[in-house]
């Protein structure tokens, strides 16, 4: 071999090192985790479970980012916007797929701009409402609010978050006049809840159910078809009096797309570590979450249909984002 020859087989070899090299080093530096809602809330509440153990695994420290705003869009945006080299991942919840639909100019395309990486779990959303309220049952509460038509209130986390959405369909499907009460963030909400300064609020088991068995808010509901073993004395609201009534909330960890593959499968890797460590399985369960730690192929297709669905609902409503 000549040493023109050698020189270009030096040259090849060294280029491939170079580009292997920071999924090798990776990650070198800390990892920012965006949540695009407030604090307090189960996606906050998720996240921060989520860091300190992903934080072990990665030898690299996972910083929580609470990016609020506009139904979480402020956030996704951000996260589209971020280099795809692993050191941005953002935790989404059901809204991510609903503001799909709700909003009809986002600074992100939600299908193409951010890649799945997995789902971390997904929960029931318990309708709660304040002890001083009448009402000890589901079926109380329909009684008492067709009796106060437009006179009861129920807090959301935002307008297209996945509880508010749930809650319309649940008012349309019971024929209800309740009036609704963003703030910004499910955290601000259930604190005012807690408070008495709203009557009721849908709410993501994860953060709801710790206050229920504090005594602190009543629930009288289950939203998904079936009951939940974390608390099996709650009757569901299908089979209150709407049957077939089954929704639930989701959280799921994106990137940047384009990122390399080698990146993601290292965090999914590292994920789903995370979500099998028994004090986090153990402690998800308690709160009335399943682990989920799918693939990014199956979490991709969840949010596809998702966006389908609920566009088919947001339509139904008449629904635009405040």
């Amino acid at each position: 071999m000549d040493i023109d020859a050698s020189r270009s087989v030096v040259a090849a070899l060294l280029a491939l090192v170079c580009a292997a090299a920071p999924a090798q080093q990776y990650p070198a530096k800390p990892i920012r985790l965006i949540v695009p809602l407030a604090p307090g809330g189960p996606s906050d509440i998720l996240a921060r479970t989520v860091a300190q153990k992903l934080t072990e695994g990665m030898k690299q420290t996972v910083v929580v980012d609470n990016r609020t705003g506009a139904g979480g869009t402020v956030g996704a945006a951000i996260a589209a916007k971020s280099p795809p080299d692993g050191y941005t991942i953002i935790l989404v919840s059901t809204s991510y797929a609903i503001n799909a639909t709700l909003y009809p100019k986002l600074p992100y395309d939600t299908l193409t701009d951010l890649a799945a990486v997995t789902m971390l779990a997904a929960a029931p959303y318990l309708l709660t409402v304040h002890p001083s309220l009448p009402a000890k049952s589901f079926k109380q509460l329909v009684a008492l609010a067709k009796a106060r038509p437009g006179d009861l209130n129920y807090a959301s986390g935002g307008s297209g978050t996945g509880p508010q959405l749930s809650m319309e369909v649940l008012k349309q499907r019971a024929g209800l006049d309740i009036v609704h009460v963003p703030y910004k963030g499910a955290g601000p909400a259930l604190t005012d809840l807690v408070a008495g300064q709203v009557h009721m609020q849908m709410v993501n088991m994860i953060a709801g159910l710790p206050l229920v068995k504090a005594g602190r808010i009543r629930a009288v509901g289950v939203s998904k078809a079936k009951r939940s073993e974390a608390a099996p004395d709650i009757p569901t609201i299908a089979e209150s009096g709407v049957p077939g009534f089954d929704e639930g909330g989701q959280h799921g960890i994106m990137i940047p797309a384009g990122t390399p593959r080698d990146i993601i499968a290292r965090l999914h890797r590292e994920i789903v570590k995370v979500l099998q460590s028994p004090d986090i399985k153990g402690r998800l369960a308690g709160e009335g979450a399943a682990v989920i730690g799918n693939t990014p192929e199956e979490y991709a297709a969840i949010v596809r249909a998702d966006v389908d669905k609920w566009a088919k609902v947001i339509k139904n409503l008449g629904l635009r984002a405040n």
